[in-house]
């Protein structure tokens, strides 16, 4: 389940029962959905990737069902089409953990690594799940990229980072300089809702995913 983790072990917790509400919500999906993986979900790609991606959290039905993030729900057709475009996953389509896709120079997390309720974590659930997405930006010392899917997936950075809320705003492809010569890149989440209203279209979206791809290949040393 960690297994692409080898030296980022403090980053995830299987076993993380830290918020009673989200605990008690996945024992109830659990028996309701006994195949379901019903667990944290780990981070998926390159330990040593230049382009970290955050999201919101498990999707009841996706990653919750498959234990991948973005993997089985609508929210993932277009991010996993729109990493193949551009060079930055093997696969256009993500179906299960096991299917063979391979993320290239990118890594996906989740602001809250559990499913919640309705699809919306609590202030305090995201505080304390951000221990985890602290430790894996302190640790991923190749990660110039960061791109937030969503005003809370660009909060929950902001203080991984140490930085107060108003210290960036969240717009649509705003670029933000962090410390390390890091650059928080913000998208609108590629919701269902987001995409039928046409919130995000496809080239909105293909336009911050080029750019994340080549701010980080700009990174690369020599």
């Amino acid at each position: 389940m960690s297994g692409d983790l080898p030296d980022m072990n403090n980053t995830f917790d299987p076993g993380c029962r830290r918020c009673p509400r989200l605990a008690a919500f996945l024992d109830g999906v659990r028996v309701e959905e006994p195949d379901y993986f019903c667990r944290p979900v780990p981070p998926f790609g390159d330990p040593q990737a230049q382009l970290l991606i955050v999201g919101l959290a498990p999707g009841r039905h996706g990653a919750n069902r498959t234990g991948r993030p973005f993997t089985g729900d609508h929210a993932g057709i277009l991010l996993y089409a729109t990493l193949h475009k551009f060079g930055l996953a093997s696969r256009p389509i993500s179906t299960a953990a096991d299917d063979g896709l391979r993320l290239l120079n990118a890594r996906i997390t989740n602001s809250v690594k559990c499913l919640p309720p309705a699809n919306k974590p609590l202030p305090m659930e995201i505080k304390v799940c951000n221990d985890f997405l602290r430790a894996e930006l302190q640790q991923s010392r190749r990660a110039r990229v960061i791109l937030a899917l969503g005003a809370i997936a660009h909060m929950a950075v902001l203080r991984a980072c140490g930085l107060p809320n108003g210290a960036h705003r969240f717009a649509h492809a705003a670029e933000h300089s962090l410390s390390g010569d890091r650059v928080l890149l913000d998208s609108y989440h590629c919701s269902r809702y987001n995409t039928q209203t046409r919130r995000l279209t496809t080239s909105m979206f293909e336009g911050v995913i080029g750019r994340a791809r080549d701010l980080a290949l700009a990174a690369r040393p020599g």
